[in-house]
């Protein structure tokens, strides 16, 4: 009897981390789960290498300046945009007539969200949180919930503390541009069992853990929610997701967890400083249903007080490209359970901290004599954990065009990328080398846009 009280309980624990902080699984949810699944299996692209080689192909463009990408960028002269996203819409002075030209820019797995761009506007000018069971117009817990596409704008710069989490449904875009626009020092943005989400110029730092309780998450629906883990954006379940332009900073758990079979993600212009478990992508070992995770990772700024997984993945696939690592402390990217993880043109500037060195046999034999000197030197991007070197060495973890500075090394392991996997008509395109980083990450985190100029 009493070990059956002790699983019991054990089981009761569980469930909320099953079904992410729904208190109660009723139909409605048991149908949005559904629905998500069958969102997330469209969405998988059996063949990843496709979408990087369309990635650095359009990164080559925009340096050369050939305006041969499928959008049109107009006349860009004097633009300070750096990078293939920013190029498609920053140029433009008429941005904010035009604010959805942005739904057209996504590139890598999340090129497929268009957000809100086939909906109304809705613009937020109310920045309480006052009910969560009936959130009064004007707000963005109203906003994030209403069924359809809707395209979401700020009428003036304002910080918003969430009581509780803040759940959305499909076919939104939080759109910040033109406005200072702060979630903070309050709960989190949930990304649930929803599909093509954009979120664009927020700043999010100093999160908490919610409480949880009744909470609505889509017009005529309130359900129990259990305590939210305190994430600066949680993405379960989820697919067509982009991220861009958003400063993260200081949260309860991680900046940005994306599990439980989320797929199709852009990570992309970001600005990530003082936090601890910066991205996690991968619910657990245990679940192998991540293995359809897909998710790009792109001009991003990975900056002070740092420590740890920008990102850690398990099971999925994971394009890191062109990113600037300029702090860490103890490991830059790391995993689980045979993920995939291809590093390409990114910066890595190690950290003078001693306990983040680390010896590799090769570079021993060419440049230490002795270990406490290849200790002093080597500071290593990687880290693998819960698997002898005997299996992660067929993991296939590549770094192609980095730059290591200040000692910094990544242990590659498997194959290179497969070119055959491309279609007849394609060659396997190099992405641009770490050393253009700092002109492709120049502008990361919310921009100052200005009505009628270029962005």
């Amino acid at each position: 009897m009493g070990v059956a009280l002790v699983f019991l309980v054990a089981l009761a624990a569980m469930i909320p981390t099953f079904q992410a902080n729904i208190g109660e699984y009723d139909e409605y949810w048991q149908n949005k789960a559904k629905e998500a699944k069958k969102a997330a299996a469209e969405t998988f692209n059996p063949n990843p290498e496709e979408v990087i080689n369309h990635l650095n192909k359009h990164v080559s463009l925009s340096l050369t300046g050939t305006n041969g990408t499928r959008r049109n960028l107009g006349n860009d002269a004097g633009c300070l945009a750096t990078n293939p996203i920013d190029r498609c819409w920053r140029c433009q002075p008429d941005w904010m007539q035009n604010r959805k030209k942005l739904a057209d820019c996504a590139l890598g797995f999340g090129h497929k969200a268009i957000g809100g761009k086939l909906g109304e506007f809705y613009v937020v000018t109310d920045n309480s949180d006052d009910s969560l069971t009936d959130p009064k117009p004007g707000t963005l817990r109203h906003a994030a919930i209403q069924p359809g596409p809707l395209w979401i704008i700020f009428g003036s710069s304002m910080n918003i503390k969430l009581q509780q989490e803040l759940l959305m449904t499909s076919d939104k875009t939080i759109d910040a541009r033109g406005f200072n626009v702060h979630i903070a020092h309050g709960s989190s943005i949930t990304i649930q069992y929803v599909q093509n989400i954009i979120i664009h110029g927020l700043h999010i730092h100093d999160i908490v853990s919610g409480a949880g309780g009744m909470i609505i998450d889509s017009v005529g629906h309130v359900g129990v929610r259990t305590r939210s883990d305190g994430d600066g954006i949680s993405i379960f379940g989820a697919s067509n997701i982009w991220i861009d332009h958003v400063s993260l900073s200081n949260c309860a758990d991680g900046i940005i967890d994306a599990i439980e079979g989320s797929t199709g993600i852009t990570i992309s212009n970001s600005h990530f400083t003082r936090h601890n478990e910066v991205m996690l992508f991968g619910a657990s070992d245990a679940y192998s249903g991540d293995a359809i995770l897909q998710i790009t990772v792109a001009f991003n700024h990975f900056g002070q007080g740092l420590v740890q997984r920008m990102p850690r993945v398990r099971w999925g696939f994971v394009h890191v490209v062109n990113n600037d690592y300029t702090h860490w402390l103890m490991y830059a990217i790391g995993g689980s359970t045979h993920p995939t993880i291809i590093s390409q043109g990114n910066r890595f500037i190690a950290p003078p901290n001693a306990f983040a060195k680390e010896c590799s046999v090769s570079r021993l034999a060419l440049n230490c004599s002795e270990l406490i000197d290849c200790i002093l030197v080597l500071v290593k991007v990687t880290k693998r954990d819960y698997a002898e070197q005997s299996e992660w060495m067929n993991w296939v973890w590549r770094s192609e065009g980095d730059v290591m500075l200040n000692g910094a090394f990544f242990v590659e392991s498997g194959s290179p990328l497969d070119a055959a996997k491309l279609s007849s008509t394609q060659d396997m395109l190099p992405s641009k080398p770490g050393s253009l980083v700092p002109r492709l990450t120049r502008f990361t985190g919310p921009l100052d846009c200005k009505p009628n100029q270029p962005c």
